[in-house]
């Protein structure tokens, strides 16, 4: 595979276009869960969104496909972040990157409820407390905040793509056979009849962090037929299992979806073949940044606040007020929680690698030999 590519740019630059579309992406989710999310309804806004916003209603119902074009840059960010990396400087990195603000969410939203009980109450406290650890989907238990399921989608491939490439180190040729092998192993998966299976190997998602994957090698070291394959692979898998979320909600039809994946698919191909490059604007980094707290804290305290607001604000007023108002506590959340927490965490697990590093290193002694047995004594 020719790397002309790789002359041109290093592994690790930061594409701001990226964290642009990933901000538009959260925004897809934020107004599709406040119009149409689950209990949403006459319960937030006491009338149909339809009826309150004409036109942006029929445009929302399909926000729910932000989370495959988040998937999609997931694959493309996770396999630019590891190269080079061991497998324990890729642990520290997505740890350090997804935990502190989550686990300021998790605790921020319980509180809106309890204080604040005028949408939905709080769950159990040991749902809470389980929440924290992000594991809460593989132990059956319910998420504090409904978005929060795509997390533990992100975790397994992080498992799963460093267990497979990162351990023994990322080359495009151990990548490449990573996507083509993720792809048969979620095809097959639903043969396994077992939840567990679905969930690490499939669980209708694995096409969009394989293109992703794809494109970022494209970006790096050139497209090739190969990889336009793996692509084009995905996005056929991408579109025919919309039939399946479109049942999920109720509100969308195919065609509008599929075109919006198809959409996706397009703009990630010009950004892997440096259509985009010209897209400098530093507004867009602070954009990003944005991205995840926004994500983590906007139906539970954004629906809150609709319902408390409701009798006070014209419904378009309190719909703007209530993702501006969540701009400003994601921002606040980066700047004052999760960068200085990321901060400390880091230099804590960064520390404990050296440690476990340097313990390997200490040669172990042999062990005394064992003593002799004692003489039998005479008969």
């Amino acid at each position: 595979m020719e790397s002309h590519g790789a002359a041109r740019r290093g592994g690790h630059d930061r594409l701001v276009v990226l964290d642009g579309l990933r901000l538009f992406a959260a925004l897809m989710v934020v107004v599709y869960h406040l119009l149409h999310g689950e209990g949403v309804r006459d319960d937030a806004w006491g009338a149909p969104a339809g009826q309150l916003f004409p036109g942006l209603a029929g445009v929302a119902a399909y926000g729910w496909l932000g989370v495959e074009l988040f998937f999609l840059i997931s694959g493309f960010v996770i396999c630019m972040s590891s190269w080079g990396r061991t497998v324990g400087e890729f642990a520290v990195a997505r740890v350090v990157r997804l935990y502190p603000a989550y686990w300021f969410a998790v605790l921020a939203t319980t509180a809106v409820l309890v204080l604040f009980p005028v949408f939905a109450t709080h769950r159990d406290w040991t749902h809470v407390l389980v929440n924290l650890t992000m594991l809460q989907s593989l132990m059956g238990v319910p998420d504090v905040e409904q978005a929060y399921w795509t997390l533990s989608v992100e975790l397994l491939f992080y498992v799963l793509f460093a267990l497979v490439v990162v351990v023994r180190g990322v080359t495009v040729r151990r990548v490449v056979a990573f996507c083509a092998l993720w792809t048969l192993a979620s095809m097959a998966a639903p043969w396994a009849n077992n939840p567990m299976v679905l969930m690490f190997f499939g669980r209708g998602y694995a096409q969009y962090f394989i293109a992703g994957i794809a494109f970022y090698l494209m970006y790096r070291f050139g497209a090739n037929a190969l990889l336009w394959a793996i692509v084009g692979g995905s996005w056929i898998i991408a579109v025919s299992r919309l039939w399946a979320e479109i049942e999920t909600y109720e509100t969308s039809e195919f065609m509008p979806a599929a075109g919006c994946v198809t959409v996706f698919f397009v703009v990630m191909a010009l950004i892997a073949n440096h259509k985009s490059d010209r897209i400098r604007w530093r507004w867009l980094t602070t954009a990003g940044a944005l991205t995840y707290p926004l994500y983590l804290m906007h139906a539970q305290i954004g629906l809150t606040a609709i319902t408390a607001a409701r009798p006070y604000l014209p419904a378009w007023v309190l719909l703007g007020a209530t993702i501006a108002g969540l701009l400003l506590l994601a921002y606040l959340v980066h700047r004052l929680v999760e960068r200085p927490t990321a901060r400390r965490l880091r230099r804590a697990l960064l520390r404990s690698l050296d440690s476990m590093r340097a313990a390997d290193a200490v040669p172990v002694a042999p062990a005394p030999p064992a003593p002799a047995p004692p003489a039998p004594a005479p008969a």
